[in-house]
């Protein structure tokens, strides 16, 4: 989330009032609060404790978006999506962006085979068979794979670094700020929605206070963590707000067309596993490539 807007004024005298957030915050907290635990607890008992708890959360999103598109006539099989997902973060964590790249490949073709197994070719309009959209639910299926799994595989790149832990840590550090700025200067200040059409919560003063919040966590946490200089952490912050907006209003974009609020209900007051990733995803590989750039991991 980067920003709200007020909301409309209230009803009739006896009308039940939302939050200004829109959602109950002390659930919400709690719930934010839970899954925080389980990602330091990860990160601090070895890293392979991580790359199980990923993989989890990644196998639940892509059937969570599998089930969405399914719902609107996309039959994206969900099996080798699953497979695939399992398959990815492990690879790139211990085999690097090549063996990624690899698992990649291997998932969309199994989504091809899976997909032509499950449904004969159809023969055409001459045959009084109606054609079969297999291209139409493979490329949502490969889209999933992508977005899902494949994006999640930065972040085992970087995990697999020697600082690897403290390299997870300013990531999700970047997002978060991203998210809590965006939240208190929405609701403090918000008044100029940003994309009024696809979310009509997120304000440009949001953005402006997940710029300002996002860029100092970065000038913190990157000489503290990671020994690298004040300058590219503000420059990381300024970098992870930027892709964590886009993907926020990317699934909102997806979300809308889907004509759906949430992936699902998993999660009380997050929705699904996909609505808590939907802005981590695109900036894992944003930041594991300016780290790349910025931040040289220390010797041996």
């Amino acid at each position: 989330m980067n920003g709200a807007v007020p909301p409309a004024p209230a009803g009739p005298p006896g009308t039940a009032r939302r939050p200004r957030a829109g959602r109950n915050l002390p659930v919400a907290i709690g719930v934010g609060v839970a899954l925080g635990a389980v990602f330091v607890a990860s990160l601090l008992i070895r890293r392979e404790a991580f790359v199980v708890v990923a993989t989890v959360a990644c196998a639940v999103a892509v059937r969570e978006m599998a089930l969405a598109f399914r719902a609107h006539h996309l039959d994206v099989p969900v099996p080798p999506l699953v497979a695939g997902a399992v398959a990815m973060l492990p690879a790139a964590y211990v085999g690097g962006v090549e063996s990624l790249f690899v698992a990649h490949a291997l998932t969309v073709g199994a989504l091809l085979l899976w997909r032509l197994g499950g449904h004969p070719a159809a023969r055409g309009p001459e045959t009084g068979l109606a054609r079969v959209p297999a291209v139409r639910d493979v490329t949502a299926g490969v889209f999933i794979a992508t977005y899902v799994p494949f994006l999640a595989g930065f972040a085992m790149l970087m995990l697999a670094a020697p600082d690897g832990p403290w390299r997870i840590f300013v990531f999700v550090l970047l997002v978060v700020a991203s998210d809590i700025g965006g939240f208190v200067a929405g609701v403090l200040f918000g008044r100029h929605p940003m994309a009024p059409t696809v979310s009509p919560k997120k304000s440009w003063e949001g953005l402006a206070g997940s710029l300002a919040l996002g860029a100092a966590a970065g000038a913190v946490s990157v000489p503290l963590a990671l020994h690298g200089p004040w300058w590219a952490g503000a420059l990381l912050g300024l970098a992870a707000v930027v892709s964590a907006t886009v993907g926020d209003l990317s699934e909102s974009l997806l979300k809308r067309d889907l004509g759906i609020k949430d992936m699902s209900d998993l999660l009380p007051e997050h929705g699904g596993i996909m609505d808590r990733l939907d802005s981590i995803l695109p900036t894992a590989p944003v930041i594991h490539l300016v780290l790349l750039a910025a931040v040289s991991p220390p010797g041996p």
